[in-house]
């Protein structure tokens, strides 16, 4: 569908262009003076995203709904946006488990744009179609564009992609000039003010879309399982602090020690939930698996009422 003509915004009226009063003369601070105007401006970036915390759970509810039936979760953006997308995307696998096409990252300019800014990237609607096209989007999948100042193309591009094809869209923007000019489902717009240097959405912009990609990813995974309280049960094991993390939560779940907790996570291909399952219902990992599945994933339902009590001197703890 053809996006309707509206009237071009004047950039320099967009918040996060506009001259910030309050770092007008930074250039003649001390670097005391310089740390203190920076803190003091990033101070109001939590306050303008809890302002948007219904948004953001809305978002949250959406994305676990569709990740649960098999569809994926796109980030799309341009420089920092998109790097921050990118980034969002590529921790979730190890924290959460989930598999990498699962929660993906797209920046105007691909992957080289990840290390240096791609001058000229952003500017064509054309490009953010074609990238999401590729990744064969359907009605399944969330799209979730990112543009600090609600105006990049290849951005909107992306996101008129993914309504033609039926799937969900989200949009995070800094900037309340913009809203009115964006077509998506579901709208989150932190405003964080003018930037301490001028139009560097990097910082208090970029501070702010962090904090709301962190929650929309974390608040989606616990959702579906992903955590038991608030421990990481669901993560790959694949270096030794991740082995470790896995142990010790085992081991404080279930009272067994640390040779017994490594027994069970080595039967439980290294999954931590599998293995807290079959330690607190006495089952084997095909049994705890099946438990869990029966449980869609959740824990604490999967242990229900035949959880054991810990061995002495355990840390078991009721949640």
């Amino acid at each position: 569908m053809k996006r309707p003509e509206r009237k071009p915004l004047d950039r320099g009226k967009l918040t996060t262009e506009r001259e910030n009063p309050r770092s007008r003369e930074i250039d003649r601070a001390s670097a005391s003076d310089i740390v203190r105007i920076i803190n003091a401006e990033d101070a109001l970036v939590a306050p303008a995203v809890a302002r948007e915390r219904v948004r953001i759970a809305k978002a949250v509810d959406v994305i676990a709904d569709r990740l649960r039936g098999g569809g994926r979760l796109f980030y799309v953006g341009a420089g920092t946006s998109g790097r921050l997308g990118v980034l969002d995307a590529s921790e979730c696998p190890p924290t959460f488990g989930t598999r990498p096409s699962q929660v993906q990252g797209v920046i105007a300019g691909g992957r080289r744009a990840l290390v240096r800014a791609v001058e000229g990237a952003e500017d064509h609607a054309e490009d953010g179609a074609r990238a999401l096209a590729k990744k064969r989007i359907s009605a399944r999948d969330v799209v979730v564009g990112i543009a600090a100042c609600g105006l990049t193309p290849y951005v909107h591009g992306a996101l008129d992609q993914a309504r033609a094809v039926g799937a969900t869209t989200i949009f995070v923007t800094c900037s309340p000039q913009a809203v009115g000019h964006i077509r998506a489902d579901i709208i989150i717009n932190p405003v964080v003010g003018p930037e301490v240097v001028t139009g560097s959405t990097r910082m208090k912009a970029g501070t702010a879309t962090k904090l709301v990609l962190n929650t929309l990813t974390t608040g989606a995974m616990i959702r579906m399982g992903k955590t038991y309280g608030n421990l990481m049960v669901d993560l790959r094991a694949t270096n030794e602090k991740l082995r470790d993390r896995s142990e010790r939560i085992v081991c404080q779940e279930t009272g067994v020690n640390r040779r017994r907790a490594r027994a069970l996570l080595d039967q439980a291909d290294g999954l931590g939930k599998v293995a807290l399952v079959m330690a607190l219902r006495g089952v084997n990992a095909a049994a705890a698996r099946s438990l869990l599945e029966e449980a869609g994933g959740m824990v604490r339902k999967a242990i229900g009422a035949g959880v054991k009590a810990p061995k002495a001197g355990g840390a078991n703890r009721q949640r």
